[in-house]
């Protein structure tokens, strides 16, 4: 059995999201926020932190340039949503690349290695996974300091490699017993050769597809862990925290509220999309799409 082509899984993903037009709509989508959340600010005199005591709690509108109102201290909606998007995306992206990272190393090691070695490493995998990550994500948020968006990036990675490291370490075992590994390891090539040459790049199939499903739990986890007070802190914004914000005043200024929800389940929404068309694409059990 020859090693698979890598190739393929490029030309089948790439396929699927171009004929798909529920998976066209959520990239666009995504886009369209991601220019926004760039770009978006400079069409606005208001900067996320800027009080405008003149305006508080103004509804959606055109009054001095508040398109999406304000919130109970005179800040712009429009703006402060934009900023929470570029710091929940931040967040969930570069969580999901530190849990795979991680999970990849773990599970590839464990799996190709086998025995003993396997058996120790997955049950320190069950230790971490009896444990309640919320009580891990508050463990590490209040000793590395709470607020710092580096210490959410650092927590909310750490506890999302496990379901990562018992996917690959799954591939591992069944790719170990292929016919270009064993003639890999006749050749004399060292453990790390053939991890990085042959295992790795032989799973990144179902990697890459769990991965695109990582980012919405990453960023919803990060959006609970602010409405919880958690998270990102003022005067830094979120999805989360101004969803918290809103709830408060759901009653009084309910856009508040619906600013950050509605963006917050479009990025959901569209990942979710992406990842089910992934999964579809390059699950071999489906034959590609």
């Amino acid at each position: 059995m020859s090693e698979a082509p890598r190739d393929g899984l490029i030309v089948r993903a790439a396929r699927t999201l171009r004929r798909d037009a529920r998976v066209r709509f959520a990239l666009i989508a995504l886009g369209v926020l991601l220019l926004l959340a760039i770009a978006g600010p400079l069409a606005s005199p208001y900067s996320f932190d800027r009080l405008d005591w003149k305006h508080i709690a103004e509804s959606p509108g055109w009054v001095a340039c508040h398109w999406l109102g304000t919130d109970r201290l005179g800040r712009d909606l429009y703006v402060r949503a934009l900023a929470g998007i570029r710091v929940s995306l931040a967040i969930g992206l570069t969580a999901t690349l530190v849990s795979s990272l991680i999970g990849i190393g773990w599970g590839a090691t464990a799996g190709y290695l086998g025995g003993r070695t396997d058996a120790l490493m997955m049950r320190f995998v069950d230790v971490l996974n009896s444990l309640p990550y919320l009580f891990l994500i508050i463990a590490l948020t209040m000793l590395f300091g709470r607020g710092n968006p580096y210490a959410l990036f650092a927590a909310v990675g750490a506890v999302g490699w496990i379901s990562m490291a018992r996917i690959v370490r799954g591939q591992a075992l069944s790719l170990r017993q292929r016919e270009y590994i064993e003639a890999a390891v006749t050749s004399g090539a060292g453990t790390a050769h053939i991890l990085a040459r042959h295992i790795v790049p032989n799973l990144l199939g179902p990697v890459v597809v769990y991965a695109a499903l990582t980012v919405p739990q990453m960023v919803l986890f990060e959006s609970f862990l602010s409405f919880l007070g958690l998270g990102v802190q003022e005067p830094l914004a979120s999805l989360g925290s101004l969803i918290r914000d809103g709830a408060q005043e759901m009653e009084s200024a309910p856009w508040m509220l619906l600013v950050p929800a509605s963006v917050l389940l479009v990025i959901l929404a569209a990942f979710n999309l992406v990842g089910e068309a992934l999964r579809d694409a390059l699950d071999p059990r489906e034959g590609g799409a």
